[in-house]
């Protein structure tokens, strides 16, 4: 669908949510630097951005197509990797004298991640986010157009799973013990991923439709 605010060739939906999910995969690792409370569990606050890349990689599967979301699964290495480069240069650069220590050293703690943190986030983006979008395509396969809250939900849930199963054991496992942190980690996932994904799913794939039915 071509139209003023997209390209030719590409429709609305993809378009706006292309960006969207771009955006979301570089602020997921600044977000992680923050856990927040929930309940008795402590979670990185970068879990919601990351349900954010769940939820709009199944709305693009659910309007497109399991191939569309896979290449856009595939092509969100790009900021995540350019990101990652571009935060190594920032830190490499020497600092303004003008600036203040306590805001140097408080950018250099929050930015200065080890590359082993760096390589369990890349390795739990592409499994998890191909494997939500396997999961969720094979059962629309199963069940067509129906159910998508159980649908987002099963496939939320797992690939929740794999993720933190591989992110805390690439990036932790014997600095300390890790049960605890996967175990807490893995309930607060599977908990968001039931209560907010397939409403938020439900969400995006009506105004991906709404978008993709204005005239062009």
């Amino acid at each position: 669908m071509n139209d003023s605010s997209a390209p030719a060739g590409i429709s609305k939906s993809l378009f706006g949510f292309s960006i969207f999910y771009g955006g979301m995969v570089c602020i997921a690792g600044v977000l992680g630097n923050k856990q927040v409370a929930m309940g008795p569990l402590a979670v990185e606050a970068g879990i919601f951005a990351f349900l954010l890349l769940v939820v709009t990689s199944s709305a693009i599967a659910e309007l497109h197509g399991r191939e569309v979301a896979n290449k856009l699964v595939l092509i969100g290495f790009v900021p995540l990797v350019a990101s990652l480069l571009l935060t190594l240069a920032v830190l490499a650069v020497p600092a303004s004298p003008d600036m203040q220590p306590e805001r140097l050293d408080a950018f250099n703690l929050m930015m200065a991640g080890t590359p082993r943190i760096w390589a369990a986030g890349i390795v739990a983006y592409g499994t998890s986010t191909f494997l939500n979008v396997t999961i969720f395509s094979w059962l629309k396969g199963r069940e067509g157009g129906k159910l998508l809250w159980l649908r987002a939900g099963i496939s939320s849930v797992l690939s929740q799973i794999v993720d933190t199963l591989l992110f805390i054991s690439i990036a932790f496992y014997g600095v300390f013990p890790i049960t605890e942190l996967l175990v807490g980690q893995m309930i607060a996932k599977v908990v968001l991923s039931i209560v907010l994904v397939p409403a938020l799913v439900y969400l995006f794939v009506g105004i991906g439709r709404k978008l993709d039915a204005q005239p062009a």
